[in-house]
This record gives structure tokens, C-alpha cells and sequence, in this order.
């Protein structure tokens, strides 16, 4: 027991029942079996859930002079074990540190611990709401998302994180004197997406847009050609406003039980859509080119009542197919706009229903990128890799999910920048440790931009 550390935090911020440390110490992993074995039985020694940021800084101080492993957590729904403590030490809990502090004209400054839902809700008061968010909205917290995600809901349109959709960020180090750090610009960079290795975001400034009128429909096509140009027509129209485009191939349609009704025998591919209010009459005449019809449709009086769309996209249909059969996992990957086609047709002629084809319409960079998230009938290590190898030498290139170590999934993360601005801000490197790859794998990284 560091004394020290207990002293820090008041009697209710600091965790002792195992029973709540072994939960806090976990987040999504187990979507992947890979993880869910690697990551197995990590835990904390300590958890603390600060109510203040000055009583974050004071156990922050109190760590690094006792050189206890730091790990923060959000709302715990990460899949790549981003909240998983490697070695031990405190998880710190930011789920009490949700003020939303500012909201002015597009743009909103909110506590890290803020949900993202609540965010939404307060900014719909002003006629405002998100850019991005997950599809895990409800739990998902700012600075998680800006910490662990990359993109989501909305990014068809904005993009990802490092598209402008953070402004600012406030950070403590974890240097021999704790500092706090307010970032914005470039600077921005080796905090997004970067797992609180470089620093612990206590706050964080988002751009926020005029508020839509969106309505939520599933279209329903006999060929799964046709949906990929159809949801390709309506991400790459700019007549169009939209938050979500997303397409899923015949079968997965069968694990979407609360649409069971509506969708029927699961023969058909599925493209489900937020389109505003003012363009569903246009969208729907252009779904009829492509012999699609929409199978439901959920009028913008009754968006956020209940259950929505985006409940069965980005990474939430893996977790439909899960429910389903456990042996479902996934990956994530970059098609080519161009070569899209003939790069599905080669999956499905290699692996049959042992993969099925998900995509989620985002823009990168500005560029429109069919991103997959493939789901894969799990058989072994072995297998799931041969499956990565196949995507990547056919130009699908992945950002593997199976591996708890920062950029080492493909992703471009400017890791270089990252490993030297940890050095900068936790010399003793006490921040979420072991998530950063070794200097030659750093090096290696490929770029799949």
C-alpha cells in the first residue's frame, strides 16, 4: 500500500474491493480472442476516481514520486486493451470529472470524464451538435475517445480525430514536478489516439456543428454490388448532408434481432443511413436506380428516443455478431476507392462466409476511404493472420486490432513523435506502460495513407 498515494485522494476517490479493481482494470479487449488471452488477468493495484482535477494532480505527484505505473481510463470501451494496466500500479477512473465547462459558437470545452451523450444533449440547447463520435456514444467519455478512438458517426463527413475534429487539450505531466500542459494545433498530435502515453488529458475543446434534422433508414438490396455504389453514391454526393453510411453484406443482417421484423429472411445487403430530413426524398429516388428499398425509416422527431442505427455500426456489429456466436471477431482496414470491387471479389472467392464484408463510408485527409470492419470466423491465431496477409497483399490494408501495442496495427501515428514526447513528459515512463513498441518496430510502421 503506497501511504503517500492514499493520502492524496479523499476516502471516497480511492478504490479498495478487488472485485471493482479487476472490473476497472478491463475495457472492451475481448472482441478480439487474441487479446482476450494476451490481456487476461491484468490488473491494477490501485484504482483512484478523482472528483476534482486538482485531486487528480495530487495523486499524479504522489505517483511519480513513489514511481507507481499510471494508466486512465474513461468509459472502458476501447478494444485494444488501451485501459489495460501491463504491469500493475493505479488506473485512474476519470468518470467523475464530467463538467462541461464552455460551450460556445462550434465549438465545446468539456471535462475528460464527460460522456459523450450528455455532451450532445447539452449542446442540442443551443442548436449545436457533434462532429465524430463512437458508436458506443452513451458510455464513451471525450477524453477516451480522443485518447483511444480514431473516428466514427459523422466521419463520412468530417472525418477522423486528426481531421480538425479536436481544437485544444489540457494535460498533466508526469515529470519530477506534475505540470499542466493546454495544447492545441500541431502540438495536438502525439495526444490523439495515443492511449495517455504522453500525458493525462484532463480536459478537451471539440468543434461542434449546427444542429440536423436527421432521419435514420435501412435500405435492403438483392446485391451487395449494387449497395456498395449506392452507399458510394450518397457518402461521395455533396448535395447530400449525412452522419453515417454504412453497408454490410447479406448474413449480417441475421444477427440484428431488434430489426428482425423489418429486415426479414437475411438475404439481402443492408445500407444504413442518417440522412437530413431536407435530402430523404432525393436519397430514396436515387436508392430505386439501384433497385434498393427502404426497409425502415425512423423520422427526425424520433432520433436519440431509443434504440438508433447507428446501434448496429462501426464496431457495435461486431458486437451484434458476438451475441450471436462467440467465435465472431474483426478487423479494420483501408479499401481502394478504385479497386473496391475486384478487391471484395477476391475476399469473398478466398474466404467465402468465413469473412463478411462490412464497410463504414469516412473521409481521411479529405479523401473518401471505404474503411471495413470486417467480420472473421475466428479459428486460430494462425488462420486470423492469414487472413491479415490476404487483405494486405491485395491492397486492403489493415490496422490490425489484435495487438495492445500503439501504431503497431498499421495505423500512421507519427509513433516517432509520440515515443519522443513521452520521453518529454513521463521521463520515468510510469504512463500506460509497455503500449509503446520497441524503436525498431516504431521505425516500421507502415503508412497506410
Amino acid at each position: 500500500m503506497s501511504e503517500k498515494l492514499r493520502r492524496s485522494v479523499t476516502e471516497q476517490a480511492f478504490i479498495e474491493d478487488e472485485d471493482t479493481i479487476a472490473r476497472l482494470s478491463k475495457d472492451f479487449y475481448w472482441y478480439s480472442p487474441v487479446l482476450d488471452k494476451e490481456l487476461a488477468g491484468k490488473t491494477a493495484d490501485y484504482v483512484i476516481v478523482p472528483e476534482t482535477e486538482e485531486e487528480l494532480k495530487r495523486a499524479m505527484q504522489a505517483a511519480v514520486e513513489e514511481k507507481i505505473p499510471v494508466t486512465v481510463r474513461g468509459g472502458g470501451t476501447g478494444n485494444y486493451g488501451q485501459a489495460v494496466p501491463m504491469t500493475g500500479g493505479l488506473v485512474v477512473d476519470v468518470s467523475r470529472l464530467t463538467e462541461i465547462l464552455e460551450i460556445g459558437e462550434g465549438f465545446v470545452r468539456v471535462q475528460a470524464g464527460a460522456r459523450l451523450r450528455e455532451i450532445e444533449k447539452a449542446i442540442h440547447e443551443t442548436g449545436q451538435e457533434l462532429t465524430i463520435y463512437p458508436s458506443t456514444f452513451v458510455k464513451a467519455t471525450a477524453g477516451g475517445f480522443v485518447s483511444g478512438g480514431s473516428g466514427g458517426i459523422g466521419s463520412v463527413t468530417w472525418g477522423n480525430l486528426w481531421d480538425g475534429n479536436v481544437i485544444s487539450a489540457k494535460i498533466l505531466t508526469m515529470e519530477a514536478e506534475v505540470r499542466g500542459l493546454t495544447v492545441s494545433g500541431d502540438e495536438l498530435q502525439p495526444y490523439i489516439h495515443s492511449y495517455g502515453t504522453t500525458g493525462i488529458m484532463t480536459e478537451v475543446t471539440i468543434p461542434i456543428k449546427p444542429k440536423s434534422r436527421w432521419v435514420q433508414q435501412i435500405y435492403a438490396f438483392t446485391d451487395f454490388t449494387a449497395a456498395l455504389e449506392f452507399s458510394r453514391a450518397a457518402a461521395q454526393s455533396e448535395k447530400w448532408k449525412k452522419r453515417l453510411v454504412s453497408v454490410m453484406e447479406a448474413p449480417i443482417s441475421a444477427f440484428f434481432k431488434p430489426f428482425k421484423k423489418q429486415i426479414g429472411t437475411p438475404n439481402r445487403a443492408l445500407v444504413l443511413i442518417e440522412i437530413e430530413e431536407s435530402n430523404q426524398a432525393a436519397l430514396e429516388k436515387k436508392a430505386e436506380g439501384f433497385h434498393g428499398e427502404a426497409i425502415y425509416t425512423a423520422p427526425a422527431d424520433e432520433y436519440r428516443k431509443g434504440m438508433g442505427i447507428s446501434d448496429f455500426t462501426w464496431n457495435h456489429t461486431t458486437l451484434w455478431a458476438l451475441k450471436a456466436d462467440k467465435r465472431w471477431t474483426y478487423l479494420q482496414n483501408f479499401f481502394s476507392l478504385d479497386g473496391l470491387h475486384e478487391q471484395v471479389r477476391q475476399i469473398k472467392d478466398r474466404f467465402g462466409n468465413e469473412v463478411l464484408l462490412h464497410f463504414e463510408w469516412l473521409r481521411d485527409k479529405g479523401r473518401l476511404i471505404p474503411a471495413a470492419l470486417p467480420l472473421v470466423k475466428f479459428e486460430s491465431r494462425e488462420q486470423l493472420y492469414e487472413v491479415i496477409r490476404f487483405f494486405n497483399e491485395i491492397g486492403a490494408h489493415t490496422n490490425d486490432p489484435h495487438t495492445y501495442l500503439l501504431g503497431a496495427g498499421g495505423w500512421d501515428m507519427q509513433m516517432e513523435a509520440i515515443a519522443q514526447k513521452k520521453k518529454e513528459n513521463d521521463p520515468f515512463d510510469l504512463l500506460n506502460q509497455e503500449k509503446i513498441p520497441a524503436a525498431a518496430s516504431i521505425r516500421g510502421t507502415i503508412n497506410v495513407q
